[in-house]
């Protein structure tokens, strides 16, 4: 508790800022207080528009309160909230577990490089993928479909039906005509195989998002923002083709973009390939 009392201490930001002995203290100390700054507005960044924000502002608050309470010497208030603080971390880690396990998750997407990466064999699948999407926009068939990249989706793939079938224009357009038994939920690919339907997929809790989009595109946003899976969407109501990937959410995009996006994060290799030959 002592330490966490210390960065209220006017005392403590002097000496960090004292350059008597050598100017590099100065140097390092501003690199560690701009590293910090850096991970709380990455930290409000990521919590914006979610419940979690409404956290925030209350601790913000609550510094503010601390801060005066020590400069004016309330010390009944001080204590008090202390013990909030000593409590309260406890309590927080308890009732945000999902929110901080989200984050964690989050912060795990940042950092594949320490995740073997699983070539593919994509021959066809991207003209799959294309053709089978431009069938079901036209018609206004809704389709869900999250492509597993290098973080495994078999968290998500177990709440489906197992179905391990080749990818292929007919069946993504088959598994989602309405009124079918595996039409509902979201369709996962894992490697060269479809490999499950009617999954449940994760929700975003983004307050921010339009009232236009349902279901299927919360989803989509919503396991973009826990994993760097490459998330499909045909809107049921206008027709629209919408990609999530990395938590970013790209709405009723066109048919040109759709291919682009498709090849970029699917077939690096063959884009670069193709951007060399064009260079020539």
């Amino acid at each position: 508790m002592s330490d966490f009392n210390q960065f209220f201490n006017l005392d403590f930001w002097q000496k960090i800022f004292e350059v008597n002995e050598s100017p590099l203290r100065l140097v390092i100390s501003v690199l560690d207080i701009a590293i910090v700054s850096f991970f709380l507005y990455r930290v409000i960044r990521f919590v914006q528009g979610t419940k979690l924000m409404t956290l925030v502002r209350g601790v913000i608050i609550f510094i503010a309160i601390k801060i005066i309470a020590g400069m004016i010497g309330l010390t009944t208030v001080a204590w008090l909230l202390n013990q909030v603080v000593t409590y309260g971390a406890i309590a927080g880690v308890i009732i945000f577990q999902p929110e901080i396990r989200r984050a964690l998750e989050s912060l795990g997407r940042t950092t594949n490089f320490l995740t073997p990466s699983r070539k593919q064999s994509l021959d066809g699948h991207v003209q799959a993928y294309e053709k089978s999407f431009a069938y079901m926009s036209e018609r206004k068939i809704g389709a869900l479909i999250a492509i597993e990249q290098s973080q495994n989706l078999d968290e998500y793939a177990s709440t489906g039906i197992r179905l391990d079938a080749d990818i292929s224009e007919g069946l993504i357009i088959n598994i989602f005509i309405p009124n079918t038994p595996l039409h509902d939920g979201a369709v996962i690919v894992q490697g060269d195989k479809i490999a499950v339907t009617s999954a449940y997929l994760p929700l975003t809790e983004k307050s921010g998002i339009s009232k236009q989009f349902g279901t299927r595109h919360r989803a989509a946003i919503g396991l973009s923002e826990v994993s760097d899976a490459l998330i499909l969407v045909v809107s049921e109501e206008t027709g629209g083709i919408s990609i999530a990937h990395n938590g970013e959410f790209f709405a009723d995009i066109s048919k040109e973009k759709f291919r682009d996006m498709l090849i970029a994060v699917l077939a690096p290799d063959a884009e670069s390939s193709k951007g060399g030959k064009n260079d020539k």
